[in-house]
């Protein structure tokens, strides 16, 4: 099953969640409803960088190394060149 690494901007502080799933439109309608505890408080959110991978495990693994870097810079540079790149 193919997954997707997704970014998003809180429109409330401006803040960056990094995320991972099978269908993104249905998941950033559930982060808007309030429906996904660690996001509720700082909704509405808007897509800021969305990536396809193979299998929603590469894309599981690619969402905990970005959440493990912590970097704000980090994910501003990938939403400017449009693409998530993780060396190896």
């Amino acid at each position: 099953m193919k997954g997707f690494v997704y970014i998003l901007k809180s429109q409330k502080n401006g803040q960056f969640y990094v995320g991972s799933t099978t269908n993104v439109v249905s998941r950033v309608e559930r982060h808007n409803a309030g429906l996904v505890e660690s996001t509720g408080n700082f909704r509405p959110y808007i897509i800021e960088l969305i990536q396809g991978y193979c299998t929603i495990r590469q894309a599981k693994q690619i969402e905990y190394r970005i959440k493990k870097l912590k970097r704000k810079d980090y994910i501003e540079k990938m939403i400017l060149e449009k693409r998530i790149r993780m060396g190896r």
